[in-house]
């Protein structure tokens, strides 16, 4: 089994899907543990010291002015779990839990908390055991997942709810069937088990890691329409979209010419039309465009999966510990909902590009792509759901990063909302590979019709594989099914994911 090693510093998304989905042990990085007992050392200093400190010798929030006494401070590290634990709604799923827990254990293992070794240790003992935490859905606003991580800390102390073996059992419990035991926490470990943003991160991993295989998925359905259609490929000459370099769309494009590589359309005198309509000439502007928001995604997420997002941060080097604005994610928060737009822009063309393939004036073929003629509704009906998958992630990407939120009062008067950009992203992303698939049948069919001499490498290998799982349509039939194999079986495996890329020429 895959092991993941955690370090701080260069945890990948491949990592985060191989412990949320793949079930890949953790282990701590050489070195981790070392620097995890010298900040701590410095905690203990400042706590022997008595030094006012944000969250260690002071409450929290509003109470931040209040000096806890020194007999107090395990206690109130206890209380601080217990006291934020305030999420509601359906558990997470356990990838999400895992992905969640895993960026907790990489932000600590990076340094700059100040917690007790034994904390991350039984992190990644839960990991490796598959205890998982039971987390509410909903109770972060985005200055830090506290409310929903502190759930997580119930269970790292004994209390809370795991589900462990396939069920759901009280924390103490899940720890003693799992052979393992609780933290007895110090003080600043309540705080570190609540801080920080790994919701986010966590998600956030897991959903850009999707969002790139789902804009390849996108490419790889415009080839195959393209084929039906018999588009126009000249948009897609390098030396046009060199007179107008709009971010991504020479990506874009360059993709959709290498799976078009083999048939006859990369000589656009084969394309019927000297125009095509924008869902299919401006393709490579539109899914540049989502290239260019999920890099935008990338460079906000990067540091924050590999980064501090403590307050405050201890620094062993000069033995302080400082207040710190590391835990506040506005620019990540932006760049979910930036991705969030752009994928929308991506299912918007998607049922537009489907739609064309139905309507004879357009695209000479007959009517709804039925063979029988206009007694027949052929793919006609299937308008209507793709309509209906547009309007839901129409729905989701309503920017979250602008509501107007407050906390603690007159303290944390402001927060982001990151932690929800990101949980969005997962529902949008698996609307949006219904969509492509929905298109994936039709333009399958419009294949079968048009019956083209050559098919690029991307079509004729995405057209062959549809055509093992769903037959060609010849008198009516429910098509629900055949979206629904082609969009989990086809679109959703690492196989046809795989092949797909490679034949795009795309080694990301």
């Amino acid at each position: 089994m895959t092991k993941v090693v955690v370090d701080g510093r260069t945890l990948s998304y491949g990592d985060v899907v191989a412990v949320a989905h793949q079930g890949a042990q953790v282990a701590l990085g050489d070195g981790v543990l070392s620097r995890l007992a010298d900040e701590r050392a410095v905690v203990d200093d400042v706590v022997d010291r008595q030094m006012p400190t944000y969250g260690l010798t002071t409450g929290l929030g509003a109470r931040s002015s209040y000096a806890l006494p020194r007999a107090e401070l395990d206690a109130f590290s206890v209380r601080t779990v217990r006291g934020r634990a305030n999420a509601v709604g359906d558990p997470l799923p356990a990838p999400v839990v895992r992905a969640a827990l895993l960026a907790r254990v990489n932000g600590l293992a990076g340094g700059g908390s100040g917690v007790s070794p034994q904390v991350p240790r039984l992190l990644v003992a839960l990991l490796n055991a598959r205890v998982h935490p039971v987390i509410p859905e909903v109770g972060s606003i985005g200055a830090s997942d506290l409310c929903q991580m502190a759930h997580a800390g119930l269970v790292v102390i004994g209390e809370g709810s795991a589900e462990y073996g396939g069920e759901v059992l009280d924390g103490g419990t899940a720890l003693r069937r799992a052979g393992l035991a609780p933290v007895a926490l110090g003080p600043k470990d309540g705080h570190v088990l609540c801080s920080a943003s790994p919701l986010a991160a966590g998600v956030g991993a897991l959903a850009l890691h999707e969002a790139g295989a789902v804009l390849a998925l996108a490419q790889a359905v415009t080839a195959l329409t393209y084929e039906g259609f018999r588009a126009n490929t000249s948009p897609l000459d390098p030396r046009i979209l060199a007179l107008r370099p709009a971010p991504g769309q020479s990506r874009a494009a360059g993709g959709l010419l290498a799976l078009l590589d083999g048939g006859d359309l990369g000589d656009p005198r084969n394309a019927r039309r000297v125009q095509d309509p924008v869902s299919l000439r401006c393709a490579a502007q539109v899914h540049g465009a989502g290239y260019a928001a999920l890099d935008f995604a990338d460079a906000a997420l990067r540091p924050e999966l590999n980064g501090c997002g403590d307050n405050p941060v201890v620094l062993p080097g000069t033995g302080e510990i400082l207040s710190s604005g590391n835990f506040h994610t506005p620019g990540l928060a932006l760049a979910y909902d930036t991705l969030a737009l752009a994928l929308t822009q991506t299912a918007a063309i998607c049922a537009e590009r489907m739609r064309r393939l139905l309507d004879p004036a357009v695209s000479g073929l007959p009517a709804n792509l039925s063979p029988y003629g206009p007694e027949r509704s052929g793919f006609a009906p299937l308008v209507k759901t793709a309509q209906a998958l547009v309007a839901e992630v129409r729905m989701l990407s309503a920017p979250v990063c602008t509501d107007p939120r407050q906390g603690a009062d007159a303290v944390e008067d402001d927060s982001t909302n990151a932690a929800l950009g990101a949980r969005r992203l997962t529902t949008m992303l698996g609307r949006l590979r219904q969509l492509l698939a929905v298109e994936a049948v039709v333009a399958a069919q419009a294949v079968d019709l048009a019956a083209p001499a050559a098919l690029g490498r991307g079509p004729e290998f995405l057209h062959r594989t549809i055509r093992k799982a769903v037959p060609r349509l010849d008198d009516d039939r429910p098509h629900g099914v055949d979206v629904e194999t082609v969009s989990c079986d086809i679109l959703g495996s690492d196989d046809v994911r795989s092949t797909l890329n490679a034949l795009a020429g795309d080694t990301t």
